[in-house]
């Protein structure tokens, strides 16, 4: 019986295969999407733990205060003082490939043995890392950066760029991604440092007294790549639900037609003696098999797409956090389980409404073929106090959030975006409804208009779940659009702002003021802004009014000049007493620091900082805040000299700027000619444009939000598919209900006309309340979740273009969504309509 029944069931799909494309559909890009964001989140990951296990062992690091790298004689210094330091080499170099891989070179012999980075072995292993010809240590996955296959990689040694070759090659799987692990002596070699280190390493500890030319970055302050970018892997998991649930609404939408469709069935198999628990459960069963087709389907479609996008998803999590990613995705076995659980999980949530009312339906309503239809305007009834409830919810949590501290509270702001759109989207129905029975009333003296108005209330039960996805996507769209335009927008402002001057040279040190001086002598030179840095650790907040907090948090400590053209240009958001004033006491030897060191330890003008320097600690008064837009550290920004005669730190940059009509190109020549035939470098190989240091950041811009920008038409193509699906389903019943208009005289042209007005005009309407929907997110986005996830604030920015052009695209799609179905009437025989006048 069992058997039977069920196959009786599933008889169903081979009679209307268009409704078990649409299931599978639904399923398929709803997996697809999610498997895919999480594949790419597992494949990061695995890439931070193995980073965190060489990089982040608790082991205190000692560098050089103004950057240059550690003379030997200073190590062997330190190791005679009874210091336990052992010495690290890091630096660059490009494979034959063009790819930029990282160099770093250990001492394995003085390394503490519970070390991350002491992975050369022991015994025989040892004697072979650190005697010639050397190893160098890879993991698999950066044998394609290298041109080599796996099984071609034992003992390999290719060749780099610049001709040099690698000791033979040895795997190591849990070394991060692109990174070259050698002995020091051989990394010096390839890296021609001449025996510099570029930092010491010790236990926790076991330094305590720093000579002053030394900068010690205690373990504790550092800071893994897994947390830095867990904001943004949580955005990337809510963009991935949004497209899963969009994706269920096409589930649902076919899972209640098919019910309404099979109520006959269900009452023949009933009254033939099949229980109802049994009949429910082989309802379940049926979408146990569905499911799992769809999942799998998904997760296999899911890796590809996180294969297409695993690149700019890599370049934006190095351009935002310096994180390194793989590029080859690298998936545990709990993703694949992950993968199909969500997914069946989503498909019965959304199937529980259809089991549950197919085991409460009676054998006798089951016969009632308008049974899930009737009770409609009690669910109507229903969305509407859901959805009041939802929003009261989103007022409840947006006040709770307005009193919580500043940069907390990004899973609370999730949970307002999520309730904002899940009370909108059970409004949208009732709403419709409302808007469809005023319409008809207007529309008394218009027969078919009346009538169109009539029979779009008709259809609303079936277009509902469709129409909520579309409002959904369509705001969620809008949203996050609206976001990154403004980010794009503030960004290159903010890139204009900072790029004060014409041309940016890295001059030598010891050619600093003679390159400076010579620029000041040219003509065409207007003023010079030399820029330094330095690492300190915040040691006390002192609140203009309340108590010191202690701290120990490293900051970067940045120093800029306050020229005419940088105080022009220089962005600030809030002041002590003015912004002449601000740059008059930076001039003075007082302090800014950027917008996410003020919202992280809740800093504003006049409170004073303490901060660790080669002198002893330095007192400070922040006089202002500056925004810092994708600098995930705190900032103190100070006058140049003041840093210099402060921190020990010499100028690093200078930027140059020119009167105007002044020629860059003659001015770029003239400072190569003068200075770069010197024996010595003097650093002018790095004199850059404004221009092309803006090109380059802007490329970095646009790739870091590829992302975004692909999964955001993804979903919109979800909601597509979900509106074309639920049209075609219903198909052949339309012309049912579209045949007696035909016979009494309506043209089929204008019956086609009629239906694309009607979901048109419905997708219109749909998108016109997405709109301050879609502005209510941006304003989420901008003012809690960016602040919670990254630190820092952006302005709200409204653009009128993308506006309209999200209301054309939602009546777009609605009209490509109907035009199948359109054309499947102007095609159809008029024997046929006139036999689906008789079935009516």
């Amino acid at each position: 019986m069992i058997v039977t029944a069920m196959r009786t069931l599933l008889s169903h799909y081979r009679r209307h295969p268009g409704q078990l494309l649409m299931l599978l559909l639904g399923l398929w890009v709803a997996s697809a999407l999610w498997s895919g964001v999480q594949a790419i989140n597992a494949s990061a990951r695995d890439s931070y733990a193995r980073a965190e296990s060489l990089f982040t062992q608790n082991l205190d690091s000692l560098t050089r205060r103004d950057g240059a790298p550690l003379s030997r004689e200073t190590y062997i210094e330190l190791r005679r003082s009874g210091l336990e330091v052992s010495p690290l080499l890091e630096g660059e170099v490009e494979s034959a490939e063009g790819v930029r891989l990282n160099i770093l070179g250990i001492d394995p012999l003085t390394l503490p043995d519970d070390s991350g980075f002491a992975s050369a072995g022991s015994g025989e292993a040892l004697v072979a890392f650190m005697t010639p010809p050397y190893q160098t240590r890879l993991a698999p996955d950066t044998l394609k950066a290298l041109g080599l296959a796996r099984q071609d990689a034992a003992n390999a040694r290719p060749q780099l760029e610049n001709g040099r070759r690698l000791p033979p090659l040895v795997l190591t799987p849990n070394l991060p991604p692109d990174t070259l692990l050698m002995d020091i002596a051989a990394a010096s070699r390839l890296l021609e440092t001449q025996g510099t280190f570029t930092r010491l390493v010790a236990r926790p500890g076991e330094i305590s007294d720093v000579p002053e030319a030394l900068l010690l970055t205690p373990a504790a302050t550092l800071v893994s790549p897994g947390q830095l970018t867990e904001s943004f892997h949580l955005n990337l998991t809510a963009l991935a639900l949004l497209a899963l649930v969009v994706g269920l609404f096409i589930v649902q939408a076919a899972l209640g037609l098919a019910l309404e469709q099979r109520l006959g069935m269900l009452r023949t198999l009933r009254a033939l003696g099949v229980p109802g628990r049994t009949l429910v459960g082989l309802l379940a069963l049926e979408l146990l098999l569905l499911g799992g087709a769809g999942a799998l389907l998904g997760i296999v479609s899911g890796v590809w797409l996180a294969q297409a996008l695993l690149p700019d998803v890599a370049a934006t999590l190095g351009s935002l956090y310096g994180a390194g990613v793989a590029a080859e995705l690298s998936l545990p076995w709990h993703y694949w389980l992950g993968g199909l659980g969500v997914t069946l999980g989503g498909l019965f949530i959304a199937g529980t409404g259809v089991l549950w009312r197919a085991g409460r339906l009676s054998v006798l309503g089951l016969g009632q073929a308008q049974a899930w239809r009737a009770g409609f305007h009690r669910q109507l009834r229903t969305m509407s106090i859901a959805g009041a409830l939802g929003g009261l919810m989103a007022l409840g949590l947006w006040l709770w959030l307005t009193r919580l501290p500043a940069g907390e509270g990004l899973l609370a702001g999730f949970g307002l975006v999520t309730m904002l759109l899940l009370a909108s989207a059970l409004c949208l129905p009732p709403l419709l409804a409302l808007m469809l029975a005023g319409l008809a009333r207007l529309a008394k003296k218009r027969p078919l208009a009346q009538w169109a108005l009539a029979d779009l209330q008709l259809q609303l039960p079936r277009l509902a779940l469709a129409m909520m996805a579309l409002l959904i996507a369509l705001s969620a769209n809008l949203g996050v659009s609206s976001m990154v335009g403004g980010f794009r927008l503030t960004f290159l402002d903010w890139l204009d702002q900072r790029l004060a001057a014409e041309l940016y040279l890295q001059p030598a040190p010891e050619y600093f003021e003679e390159i400076n001086d010579w620029l000041l002598a040219r003509p065409e030179v207007a003023e010079t802004l030399p820029t330094s840095s330095a690492e300190a650790t915040l040691l006390e907040a002192l609140p203009a009014n309340g108590s010191a907090r202690t701290l120990t948090l490293a900051v970067s400590v940045f120093g800029i000049t306050p020229g005419e053209r940088l105080r022009a240009h220089w962005p600030l958001l809030n002041t002590l007493v003015g912004r002449d004033a601000a740059w008059a006491a930076i001039t003075a030897g007082q302090a800014l620091i950027n917008e996410q060191l003020a919202i992280a330890q809740g800093i504003a003008p006049g409170d004073r900082l303490k901060l660790s320097s080669p002198t002893g600690p330095q007192t400070l008064q922040v006089v202002g805040v500056y925004p810092d837009y994708g600098n995930p550290r705190g900032e103190v920004a100070l006058a140049t000299s003041q840093l210099t005669k402060r921190f020990a730190a010499p100028p690093s940059s200078l930027g140059i700027v020119l009167h105007a009509g002044a020629n860059t190109i003659s001015v770029q020549n003239a400072l190569v000619e003068h200075f770069g035939r010197r024996e010595a470098a003097t650093g002018v190989e790095t004199l850059t444009d404004q221009q092309e240091v803006k090109r380059i950041a802007t490329d970095i811009f646009e790739r870091t939000f590829s992302i975004t920008r692909a999964l955001n038409a993804l979903t919109l193509g979800v909601a597509a598919l979900a509106l074309l699906a639920t049209l075609l389903a219903q198909s052949r019943e339309r012309r049912r209900q579209l045949a007696p208009l035909w016979a009494l005289g309506v043209t089929r042209s204008r019956l086609a006309g009629l239906q694309l007005s009607q979901l048109c005009g419905a997708a219109l309407v749909t998108a016109l309340l997405a709109v301050p929907l879609g502005i209510a997110l941006t304003a989420c986005l901008v003012s809690v979740i960016n602040v919670a996830a990254f630190g820092w604030r952006l302005p709200l920015h409204l653009f009128p273009g993308e506006i309209l052009l999200t209301v054309g695209v939602a009546v777009g799609v609605a009209a490509l969504a109907a035009l199948l179905p359109v054309l499947s009437l102007w095609r159809t025989p008029p024997r046929e309509l006139l036999s689906q006048f008789e079935a009516t």
